[in-house]
């Protein structure tokens, strides 16, 4: 009988505090090496982790606190990073991509979706409006990386 076992991940919840947004990115990042990525593939990892939570703490519950679900999955040949909050939520996924796009136009630049779609090798967003948004986000280390059998 085989047995089907469940990737090796991790769950954290946390309130939607600018500070927490630095303590996912490490967290993250930190479980991400046990995979054979580079020094720049877990830079990116970090910096769209680092999109995705601060995505859920500025813009999915705006002016109040609420509680931010990160769960990192390893599996075979890639990590698996979603990112939940019961926010707001996302009016427009497709506007909300696009460059330059922001709802704080005075204190943002609106990069955040493009950072997480180029550094990430899969995105995929999930928003209902006043119920809150998903953010999965897949990377597979280079293929530069992975030792070659003989």
């Amino acid at each position: 009988m085989d047995v089907m076992l469940e990737p090796n991940n991790v769950r954290m919840e946390f309130p939607s505090r600018p500070e927490n947004v630095a303590f996912a990115r490490t967290a993250v990042a930190m479980f991400a090496a046990q995979m054979d990525f580079t020094l720049d593939e877990i830079d990116e990892i970090k910096i769209a982790t680092s999109e995705a939570v601060s995505n859920a703490v500025i813009h999915g519950y705006k002016d109040r606190v609420g509680i931010v679900k990160v769960t990192v999955a390893l599996y075979d040949d890639y990590l698996e990073i979603r990112v939940e909050d019961e926010g707001v939520g996302i009016e427009d996924i497709q506007r909300a991509m696009e460059p330059a796009f922001t709802t704080d136009p005075t204190q943002r630049m609106g990069l955040g979706m493009v950072f997480m779609k180029e550094y990430m090798d899969k995105l995929d967003i999930r928003s209902e409006v006043n119920k809150g948004t998903e953010v999965i986000m897949q990377k597979s280390p280079s293929a530069g990386n992975r030792e070659t059998a003989e």
